[in-house]
């Protein structure tokens, strides 16, 4: 075996002791409350049990019919299409504009029509989006991107705020459930899945000899999901559907107000604006920013890049697993004051890839800056999960987006060629994130 090799071997054995370890911990919790007679019923724990199963499902089919377009996005527009760069980077940045300007009203529209009825609507947009790539047509492929840039906005908050929602209306944390330990399985679940759909892709393209396939099999996940929600998925909807004045409730404006006046709220976007939107570019630069930093004769040889997508992937799930650990089993740490460390870590990750050009030095930051992702989502989604009421959840959720939307558009009309480019990125995102992390530590921590 090879260096990637043993580090994904040493990644699978290490996540599987900390799940062992969550497990044994969690068995500890329960026992002791057993003992204290707080014990909640078989049917409150039954719930409880049903719900996480049922909602775990949707998400991961929809994530999974994500994963799934992921690794041949580029590739179908500019190797199977034959498409210029130019016109490749025009869809691209039109799906991201559709997301920032439907992410101003989506979220109103879920709230007031129902979380539910936002996610069923996603299901039939993104598969509006996947079958537009059987068309070789300009104007439908634009129309795809439109479709899935409103997609996207959607599946970052009429998901996340059906289930939080419903959580706190069925009253679960009484059942024993817990919402920080739900997006720390997310987040786990969801790498697991990114693994598995990065390698069911690369099979359909091989076997059907196109890459439209893993499009084809996204949109047949997404029918799943849809029938899934349809049949089992009760309607939650916002403070809008609740009372008389509809028109001023439902408002982007109100929203944004909202948004505005509540400074914990406007530091958890700023922060996610910078986290998130680092990540987007991390994604864009890590292929080429590797290999500008392998010896030359060990260049003669292609890298790995499934392996290491993989290795990636474990880091993720490796912070997934620190973060139930440290927060929800053992409590060491509150989610604001990890998320705080997150963020600087996560900068010195950049940093140390910056300064220190050696290949296996830059794979071990970049794989820390990938555990370092595993314990943001978790950790930010707790958070606006305990800040932002359940009313007006959904139109702040979308709300949210816009700036990231806007500045990974930026980003991407300044792309240049060359090393030294990207590390000035990687600069300005290890600034970025540093600053974040002050900001979050004066406001937020705990």
């Amino acid at each position: 075996m090879g260096f990637y090799e043993y580090n994904f071997g040493f990644l699978v054995v290490l996540c599987a002791l900390l799940t062992w370890r969550r497990h044994q911990r969690d068995a500890e919790l329960a026992a002791e409350t057993d003992s204290e007679g707080d014990t909640p019923s078989q049917s409150q724990k039954a719930d409880a049990g049903r719900f996480t199963k049922l909602f775990l499902t949707v998400y991961l089919l929809v994530m999974g019919a994500d994963w799934l377009q992921g690794p041949y996005v580029y590739a179908l527009y500019k190797d199977e299409m034959v498409y210029p760069e130019k016109t490749v980077a025009a869809l691209f940045t039109t799906g991201f504009l559709s997301g920032a300007v439907s992410g101003y009203y989506v979220g109103s529209l879920a709230d007031k029509y129902g979380r539910r009825t936002a996610c069923l609507i996603f299901c039939a947009t993104y598969s509006v989006a996947c079958f537009s790539t059987l068309f070789r047509s300009l104007p439908l492929l634009f129309l795809g991107r439109i479709f899935g840039g409103l997609s996207t906005s959607l599946m970052y908050s009429a998901f996340e705020s059906w289930m939080v929602t419903e959580f706190h209306k069925r009253d679960l944390g009484r059942a024993g459930a817990s919402l920080s330990t739900i997006f720390g399985t997310m987040t786990t679940m969801n790498s697991i899945v990114a693994i598995v759909a990065g390698v069911l892709s690369e099979w359909l393209v091989e076997f059907t000899g196109t890459k439209r396939a893993p499009f084809m099999a996204s949109a047949g996940c997404l029918a799943i999901a849809f029938w899934v929600i349809s049949t089992y998925w009760s309607e939650n909807y916002g403070d809008s559907a609740d009372t008389g004045d509809k028109k001023s409730e439902t408002s982007p404006t109100n929203a944004l107000m909202t948004v505005l006046h509540d400074k914990r709220i406007m530091t958890i976007g700023l922060a996610s604006c910078f986290f998130e939107g680092s990540m987007y570019l991390f994604v864009f630069f890590w292929t080429p920013f590797m290999e500008a930093t392998r010896d030359p004769i060990a260049a003669t040889v292609s890298l790995p890049y499934g392996m290491i997508f993989a290795c990636f992937m474990g880091s993720v799930m490796l912070g997934s697993q620190i973060f139930n650990l440290l927060v929800s089993s053992w409590g060491l740490i509150s989610h604001a004051r990890l998320l705080t460390s997150v963020f600087a870590i996560a900068s010195s990750s950049l940093l140390v890839s910056v300064m220190y050009r050696d290949e296996r030095l830059v794979f071990w930051s970049f794989c820390c800056f990938e555990a370092c992702v595993g314990m943001y989502f978790p950790s930010v989604g707790y958070l606006k999960g305990r800040i932002i009421e359940d009313g007006i959840r959904a139109r702040v959720y979308g709300m949210l987006r816009i700036p990231l939307n806007i500045l990974v558009v930026v980003a991407l009309s300044l792309i240049k060629e060359g090393p030294e480019y990207r590390a000035t990125v990687f600069m300005a995102c290890s600034g970025l994130l540093l600053f974040a992390s002050g900001v979050l530590s004066s406001i937020i921590g705990e």
